[in-house]
């Protein structure tokens, strides 16, 4: 393609994913995939398996299960809050 032709020469990826209408998902599937991570990473530091982990948070291993997959964006915050108090951390959350 013509260099002079492209639109998205010049322009950041931020750009090109709002001008497709496809920023919003993208931004949610980053955050999902970080905090399923670092909970993953928290219940690997503290040894508590995937069963265990779910009765801590008084749920079942099919809701953790949706909390730990990394491509699912949907997450309460009552869930997170209910995770980080099974490993013994705390929810922060920030608009930037």
């Amino acid at each position: 393609m013509n260099t002079l032709t492209n639109p998205y020469i010049g322009s950041d990826f931020e750009d090109f994913l709002a001008d497709e209408g496809i920023l919003d998902g993208a931004n949610a599937i980053t955050v999902k995939r970080l905090l399923a991570w670092q909970i993953e990473q928290a219940m690997k530091e503290k040894k508590i398996s995937k069963s265990r982990m779910a009765e801590l948070m008084h749920t079942s291993r099919a809701a953790l299960d949706r909390l730990l997959d990394s491509t699912d964006a949907s997450l309460t915050l009552v869930t997170l809050t209910k995770a980080a108090n099974a490993l013994g951390k705390r929810v922060d959350v920030q608009l930037l």
